[in-house]
């Protein structure tokens, strides 16, 4: 395996959209900075979505100004040219637009079938072009859905080309549900790289049934090199009940050190990130890797 994979931190947006506790505009900018600190330098930072909808994400774009200063690239998500002229107005230059893979998850999460979503987000594709704005694509529910249930390797890159040919730089195939194993993460991912070049790809992997580190190593096997987690293991999906956050950061660091790839991320700085967003949403980090470093910190401070 190549020894560089890029590692896109999704915890301030899918992650604390899909978390019960609000968090301040504040504390979101506050929690930025330590990711950046920590060394990631890809983060998705905000969605410009209806307040009634997702309400955890109102103030996207004051979080977006407010780390502007930082270095890095920040992301923000856009379901429509609404949301697009509001990225805009923000300083937004990289967006994210979403697609399902599944016609019933489509419907429930955004009322409309994948093909009108499709026709929702072209305008904004279009302008964005005009603008020097790129744009990374979403394709959720890749290998499973809560309404529909298996969901066809096919179907996935249907979509995923769609996406690519209308101008995405990048496609992010969501596992929404966490219910993907390796082989058929495996078979999924090369069928959609018939279609989409596999350096355009990346792995957006949930980790309800402790999957999602073996599949992410399949998909590296399969020459995938890009890789989305949330610090803390922050998230889940309001329309998959039972479904945990994207796969946390802090694993994916250990895995590929642990490999020789080199991540540029500070396990201390990461750790201490995700512990104090833990303590604002009071909950623990749904990390493996960071349950295991912190109780061994409180041992040693102990002896």
């Amino acid at each position: 395996m190549t020894d560089t994979v890029r590692i896109i931190e999704m915890g301030p947006r899918d992650g604390l959209q899909n978390e019960k506790t609000p968090v301040s505009v504040a504390d979101r900018i506050k929690f930025v900075e330590a990711l950046v600190g920590a060394g990631l330098s890809t983060i998705e930072v905000g969605a410009f979505v209806s307040p009634r909808a997702i309400p955890q994400m109102v103030g996207s774009d004051e979080v977006l100004r407010g780390v502007s200063h930082l270095r890095g690239e920040f992301h923000v998500l856009v379901p429509n040219e609404k949301g697009y002229d509001a990225a805009r107005a923000a300083g937004a230059k990289v967006v994210s637009v979403f697609a399902s893979a599944s016609e019933g998850f489509s419907r429930a999460n955004i009322n409309c079938t994948i093909a009108e979503s499709i026709e929702r987000f072209r305008p904004v594709l279009l302008r964005a072009k005009a603008d020097g704005v790129r744009v990374r694509g979403y394709v959720s529910c890749v290998l499973g859905c809560p309404y529909d249930g298996e969901v066809k390797p096919r179907a996935v890159a249907d979509v995923a080309k769609r996406l690519w040919e209308l101008g995405c730089y990048e496609i992010s195939l969501g596992d929404t549900i966490g219910v993907g194993t390796p082989a058929k993460a495996r078979a999924m991912l090369r069928t959609v790289a018939a279609d989409v070049p596999a350096r355009a790809l990346a792995m957006h992997f949930h980790d309800t049934y402790g999957q999602a580190l073996a599949n992410l190593y399949a998909g590296m096997e399969e020459g995938i090199r890009v890789i989305d987690s949330a610090a803390g293991g922050l998230g889940g999906c309001p329309y998959a009940p039972g479904a945990t956050g994207n796969v946390a950061t802090e694993d994916v660091v250990y895995m590929l050190e642990g490999m020789g790839i080199k991540t540029g991320v500070d396990m201390d700085r990461l750790l201490e990130a995700t512990d104090t967003m833990s303590k604002l949403i009071g909950r623990p980090p749904l990390s493996r890797v960071a349950s295991a470093l912190n109780a061994k910190k409180r041992a040693a401070s102990k002896e």
